[in-house]
Formats: structure tokens, sequence, C-alpha cells
């Protein structure tokens, strides 16, 4: 039977405490980072078609794996929120909540969504407007083409992907404050292979995934670069070339160090909370000046599309393979990459709420966000564009989608105050979900921490986050948007391994909860 822990009260939680470092899991993924680094920077051209190759690789082998758990993990959660294992609390009845239920939600949203909702929300809905799946037979700009790109935001930014982080994150909270493991994702697979996952199994496994989160750390901070340098050459009207990209990404690192030093409760949860209502002042104005008519009509066309097709589009049935693979898998493969470590954290927050709140606050409640986000935001560059005639289609295609964000805003009469909160928004959106991770990275590079000691030193902070700066300018330098996307993919790979290990004990876990065994 899972059994709670003892847990000091929560302002004893935040103190940090040094702990040794955990050489391997710090050295190793460190050493195989810089040799890309060093290979990309040597032979930039052949490290790129190495990439390349890589990534077709996985796409083409393992799309299907990555489709099917994201579904199969929907099916997961609803039977957990329904068995006795719903109503457990974690660690304990009478543990006590790290944080109350507005910032945990506030944490959980703007740890898990990063820059993306704000970088691809504007982009991804325009290539599905004008460059829908052969397959389907829509015109594109067509109201059609127009209902399918909607619905696909919402099957790529609300529920699945938030199932991937529920899974991995709930296993490790059950695992860690209830049944007392360690700090280490290897614990997920103690109720699979027991012992053996806390030796060298355990090691190879923490070291994996801090690999693939700073590929998906460093793809995401490459789009917010791209993102930032976009809205500052376009307010200041100059180009600041690759020294600009630099000046971001060394700001970005400052910020998001600086955070992860300060702790839980005085770092990334008012950072959280500042990056909320900068996502909230965005949606209003949008409202406000956008065409807000047309959004409920589009909205609800395309959740209808969203429901009908749902399984078929997931699994890749009526689209284009080749469609399948570079958007839904992608977008899949980018989310399983910061699932594992993403996990620790969002494992961490959940102390003293019960499963089925976890499930709430960890997948419905930022889903609803998402599909809010995209009906508002999506749909009103959706509306702008057929409107225009494609004009932002056309920017997309002659400018790459950098200053996409900023058109639009500028389109529907949002002056330099607007484009100035934009920046901002991107900036403290990305350091909000990359603090967080850090801080997760330094504590599994660390060793001693615990429910009672829960900070890693700040010398290892500073450590990854200068990593995760250092690989994404050298991703935006050398191979741009596709890198990123690239890198995004391979960093999910390993991690896909990691999840699907977590939810087999998750479901192992429901099952001994139901018949009341350990």
């Amino acid at each position: 039977m899972l059994r709670p822990s003892c847990l000091l009260p929560a302002e004893r939680l935040s103190a940090p405490e040094r702990h040794p470092i955990n050489r391997p899991v710090f050295y190793a993924p460190l050493a195989v980072l810089s040799g890309a680094l060093v290979l990309s920077l040597w032979q930039g051209s052949a490290f790129v078609a190495a990439e390349t190759a890589a990534n077709d690789w996985v796409l083409r082998h393992f799309g299907p794996v990555f489709a099917i758990a994201g579904v199969a993990f929907l099916f997961l959660l609803a039977g957990i929120a329904a068995s006795p294992l719903g109503a457990m609390t974690i660690g304990g009845a009478g543990a006590a909540p790290l944080l109350g239920r507005w910032r945990w939600f506030a944490v959980t949203l703007c740890t898990t969504i990063a820059t993306g909702i704000l970088f691809w929300g504007v982009a991804e809905p325009l290539f599905h407007l004008n460059d829908p799946p052969a397959m389907l037979g829509l015109e594109p700009g067509s109201e059609g083409a127009a209902t399918f790109a909607m619905s696909t935001m919402f099957l790529h930014w609300t529920l699945t992907p938030y199932a991937i982080y529920t899974v991995a994150g709930l296993a490790f909270a059950l695992l860690y404050y209830n049944r007392g493991e360690p700090f280490s994702l290897s614990s997920l697979f103690v109720p699979l292979i027991g012992p053996r996952a806390r030796g060298r199994i355990g090691t190879a496994i923490d070291i994996v995934c801090l690999f693939a989160l700073v590929a998906g750390m460093a793809a995401s901070l490459g789009a917010g670069v791209l993102a930032l340098a976009g809205g500052i050459e376009g307010l200041g009207r100059f180009s600041g070339g690759i020294v600009l990209r630099w000046g971001i990404v060394g700001a970005i690192v400052a910020v998001f160090v600086l955070s992860a030093a300060l702790g839980l409760q005085r770092g990334i949860t008012r950072l959280s909370l500042v990056n909320f209502w900068f996502f909230v002042a965005i949606l209003l104005f949008v409202v406000a000046a956008g065409p807000a008519e047309l959004l409920p009509r589009m909205g609800l066309q395309g959740a209808a599309e969203y429901l009908r097709s749902f399984l078929p589009r997931s699994l890749g049935l009526n689209v284009n393979t080749d469609w399948h693979r570079q958007w839904t898998i992608f977008n899949w493969a980018n989310w399983f990459a910061w699932a594992p470590v993403t996990a620790l954290f969002l494992g961490r927050l959940a102390v003293g709420y019960t499963v089925r709140a976890f499930i709430a606050f960890n997948l419905l409640l930022p889903a609803a966000f998402g599909a809010l986000w995209m009906i508002i935001l999506a749909g009103t560059t959706i509306a702008v564009d057929r409107q225009s005639g494609g004009a932002l289609y056309g920017l997309l295609v002659a400018s790459g989608p950098d200053p996409l964000l900023y058109r639009l805003f500028s389109e529907i009469g949002g002056g330099p105050f607007i484009l100035a909160l934009l920046i901002a928004a991107i900036f403290i959106s990305y350091v909000t979900a990359a603090d967080s991770n850090v801080s997760a990275m330094s504590a599994l590079s660390t060793r001693g921490i615990s429910p009672d000691e829960p900070e890693a030193p700040l010398a290892v902070k500073i450590v990854w986050g200068v990593t995760v700066g250092l690989v994404a300018i050298i991703l935006v330098a050398s191979s741009g948007l596709d890198g990123i996307r690239m890198m995004s993919v391979l960093g999910g790979f390993p991690a896909l391994f990691v999840i699907l290990g977590a939810a087999l004990s998750l479901l192992l876990m429901a099952w001994r909860s139901r018949r009341g065994g350990e």
C-alpha cells in the first residue's frame, strides 16, 4: 500500500541546502552536449545533415509509438481518476500543501506552457489554413481549411500534450511522497523492476532525461529568441543580427537562474503569477481589438471537428503521413522532451492534494486555458489572414515566423506599447518555464534531495542555465527554425521510453490500489 511520508511545513521546504554533485548524472550529459556543440561549430553542415538524418529516422520508425502513447495516456488518466487511487492524498492524509490552489494552477500552467503558445499560436494555424493536408481535399484559405486549422490547434495544444505531463508528474508524486523513493527519474521504474531501478539503470535514465530536457528547453528558447528578436528589431526599426540574439539569451539565462536560485516560494511562484497576468492582458486586448464576433463560431466549429476527428487525426489515419509526422508527432516529441524532468517539478508541487485534484490542475485546467487561448489568438490569426487575402501567410513565407506575432497585433491596432507588452510576455513566459526546470535539473544532478531539503546548490543551477543558453544560441545561429524543430524531436525520443515506463508504473499502482495491495 502507498504510505505517507513525513513532511515539514511548506516554509521549511523552500530553504536551500547544499548537496554533493551526483557526478555521473551531472557530467555525462554535459560532456555529450559539449561534444555536440563543438561538432556543430566545427563541422556545421555535416552536423546538421546528421541531425536531419536522425530526426527523419525517429519520425519514420517511432511516430506511431508517439501517437498511440498520447491517446493511451488520456484513457489511463480517466481510469485512474475513477479508481480508488483517485481519492488518495499525495503525501498522505496529513500532508500540508506547498501552494494554495490558485498559485498551484499559475505555477503549473506557466511552467508547462513556455513560449510555444505565443510563437506557434500565431505561426502554426497559418500553415494549416494555407497548406492543409492534400488527403483532405480542402482549398487553402477556405472555410473548411479554417475549421481544420482551428481543430488542429486544439489537438496540438490541449488535452493530449497535457496528458503526457500529467502521467509523468503523477507517477513521480506518488512514488516520491507516498513511497519515499529518491528524487530521481529512476524512481518511476521502481514499481516495474524494483530496487534495480536505483542502480546503474537509474543513473542511465537520469542522464538520458537530462540530455532530453536540455534539447527540449534549448529548442523552446531558440523559438523564443527568434520571436523576441523579431519584436525588438521591429519596434526599434533596426537589424540586431546575431549580437542581439546573444544578448537576448544572456538576459533570459540570467533572469531564470536568479529566479531558480530564489526557490519556489520567492522566485518561481511570483514570476508565474506575473506571467499569468501578462497572458490575460494579451487575451483581453485581442478580444477588444480583433474580430471578436467571429471567434465563437470559429471556436465551436473547430471544437466539433476536433472531437469528431480526434482518434483518426491523433493516429494519422485521415491525413498525409508526412504531414502527421512533421506536425502532430513533432509536437508530441517536443512535449515528451520536457516531460521527464518537468515531472519532477510538477510532482513536487502536488503534496497535500488528491490524485483527482492533480489530474484536474495538471490536465483539465491547463487544457481549458490552451483551448481558450487558441480560440482567441489562433482564431484571430486565421480571421485576419483570410480578410487580408493571405497577407500574414505571405509574410510567413517571405520572412519566416519571427515577425508574425507583432504583425498580427499591428493589424488589429496594437501600437508600440502593445508590442512592448508582447516582448515582455515572451521574455517572462520562457523564464518562468525555464527556472522551474533548471531547478529540477539541478536537483536531479545532486544527491540528498528530499521533501525536507529540495534545493540544489546555486552553482549547479548556473551551469545548467548557461548550458541551455549556449545550445539555444548555437541552434539559432547554425540551423535556425529547422534545427530547433529537429532538436525537439531528438530530445523527445529517449524521453518517450521514460514516460512509457512512468505510465506502466502508474497503471500498476492503480491496479494494486484497487486490489488493496502494495
